[in-house]
C-alpha cells in the first residue's frame, strides 16, 4: 500500500523496538522516514538499510533527546535535508524505576526531560513547519503506566501520564490548521527490555493482562500507521492497545 507515499516521517527511538517497527511500516505504507537514536549506530544503520530496500528515502540521525537542543536540531536537520515533515513519531523514552523512597532527584530528572522534555521540544519545533504545510499528523507514544500507575515508576508515569494531557492540549490549538495530535498508550509489549524480565517475574505480569500475553511491536505499529495514513478525523484521542490490561 502506497498511501503514504510523497509524505515524510521522523520516528525518535526507532534504532530497536516499537519505534523500528513503527518505522518499518511507515516505510511500507510508501512514507519517506527519518529515525532517531541515541547510541546504537549500528542497529540504526541497519534499520535505514531495510526502509531503503523497501523503495523510500531514510536516514539515521543521532540525537539525546534528553536535551531540548537537541530535539529541536533534529526537527531542522531533517526540514533542511528533505524540506517537508508531515509526520512526527515520539517513541524515544528511558525507565530508571525505583520505588519512590528509594528514586533520586537524577532518576526523576533523566525520565523527565527524556520522555515528556522531548516530546514538547520536537513538538514545538514542528509546529511552524506543519501550519505551513496545512497538513501534520503528530502521535505520541505513551503508556498504560500514566493511566493507572505502576509500583516503582512514580518518574514513568508522571512523564507518559503528562503526555497524554500534553496531546490534548496541543490537538486543541492546531486542529484548526488540519495538524492533529494523538497518543498511543501501549501495554506491556515484546521488547528488549522486558525480554530482560526473570520468567517468574513475566508470568505474573501475564496474569495482569485479560488476554493472556504480552503485545508485540507490530500491533503498536499497526495503530500509529492507522492514526498517520487514515485518522484524518481523529485528534486529541488516546488510543490504548494494551490487551485489556487498563480499561
Amino acid at each position: 500500500m502506497q498511501d503514504l507515499k510523497g509524505k515524510t516521517a521522523i520516528v525518535t527511538g526507532a534504532s530497536r523496538g516499537i519505534g523500528r517497527e513503527i518505522a518499518t511500516q511507515l516505510a511500507r505504507r510508501g512514507a519517506d522516514v527519518a529515525i532517531n537514536y541515541v547510541s546504537r549506530e549500528s542497529d540504526a544503520n541497519a534499520v535505514v538499510k531495510e526502509l531503503e530496500d523497501l523503495g523510500v528515502r531514510s536516514l539515521a540521525l543521532q540525537a539525546d533527546l534528553s536535551q531540548m537542543s537537541a530535539g529541536r536540531e533534529l526537527i531542522h536537520k531533517v526540514q533542511n535535508e528533505w524540506g517537508q515533515i508531515d509526520i512526527l513519531v515520539n517513541n524515544a523514552g528511558i525507565t530508571r524505576d525505583k520505588a519512590m523512597k528509594n528514586l533520586t532527584d537524577a532518576d526523576w530528572t533523566e525520565v523527565l526531560d527524556t520522555n515528556l522534555g522531548s516530546v514538547y521540544a520536537t513538538c514545538s519545533e514542528v509546529l511552524p513547519i506543519m501550519m505551513e504545510q496545512k497538513f501534520g499528523r503528530i502521535i505520541n507514544i505513551t503508556s498504560f503506566v500514566g493511566q493507572a500507575g505502576n509500583f516503582g515508576q512514580a518518574n514513568y508515569a508522571a512523564s507518559k501520564g503528562g503526555i497524554i494531557a500534553f496531546t490534548k492540549t496541543l490537538a486543541l490549538e492546531v486542529a484548526r490548521h488540519n495538524i492533529t495530535v494523538n497518543a498511543i498508550a501501549p501495554g506491556f509489549t515484546e521488547t528488549e527490555m522486558l525480554a530482560q524480565v526473570p520468567e517468574n517475574i513475566r508470568q505474573k505480569i501475564i496474569a495482569r493482562v485479560p488476554m493472556g500475553r504480552f503485545g508485540r511491536p507490530e500491533e503498536i505499529a499497526r495503530a500509529v500507521v492507522f492514526i498517520a495514513a487514515e485518522g484524518d478525523y481523529i485528534t486529541g484521542q488516546q488510543i490504548n492497545v494494551n490487551g485489556g490490561v487498563y480499561m
